[in-house]
């Protein structure tokens, strides 16, 4: 179980007497679960807090009843998908997901072929060999999910997954996805399209937030 528990935060710089976030959730394992609510509600707040990019002020955050609070992000069990993609463009697309295995590219050629099937699974056969920056917005959102999906961790955390995405492709990922959680992963979804939290979440939920 992933729990979020009583956990505070405001961002540096603001004054102490601006409104900052308490945020308690948990979300079994395995389970898919859709944070909902107007914008500026910390939902892309959280999903950075529970991948350890920022420091809460305060409660904590457990997977499987250990605290990720002392963790590094590159040591909790946390796989993130952003809204940017965050590819090295001056790489190919094969060596941007083989980052996600092994930081030095270190890689089996099974794991190798493993990315190969990734790529065809969403409609990008034969881009393994072409460079990040040569990509369109759409195809780098699937390279940036693909990545996410072969690396080992149990929690993927999704904001705007789909970004730039046609119908086809989108649904291509929700598949890939929905295969993800009944493997055992488990997501935490931001997404303003309501098509992808019918089609992931099992539950949508709106008051995991409350003002500090």
């Amino acid at each position: 179980m992933l729990e979020i528990d009583d956990l505070l935060f405001r961002y540096p710089g603001q004054p102490a007497e601006t409104t900052g976030w308490r945020f308690k959730v948990s979300i079994q394992e395995g389970e898919c679960v859709a944070l909902t609510g107007p914008s500026g509600c910390g939902k892309s707040t959280l999903l950075n807090l529970v991948a350890g990019f920022l420091t809460p002020a305060g409660g904590d955050i457990r997977w499987q009843g250990q605290s990720l609070g002392p963790l590094p992000p590159w040591e909790r069990p946390v796989t993130t998908v952003f809204q940017e993609q965050n590819l090295f463009d001056h790489l190919t697309v094969a060596e941007n997901i083989g980052l996600g295995l092994h930081p030095g590219l270190g890689l089996s050629k099974t794991q190798w072929s493993q990315i190969k099937a990734a790529l065809e699974g969403v409609n990008l056969g034969g881009f393994g060999n072409r460079k990040a920056e040569n990509l369109s917005g759409g195809q780098r959102q699937r390279v940036a999910v693909v990545r996410a999906l072969l690396r080992p961790q149990p929690i993927l955390l999704l904001d705007e997954p789909m970004t730039g995405l046609d119908d086809e492709n989108r649904a291509i990922l929700q598949g890939q996805l929905q295969q993800a959680r009944h493997q055992g992963k488990t997501l935490v979804l931001v997404s303003h399209d309501s098509r992808d939290r019918q089609a992931l979440a099992d539950r949508e939920v709106t008051d995991f937030y409350h003002a500090w």
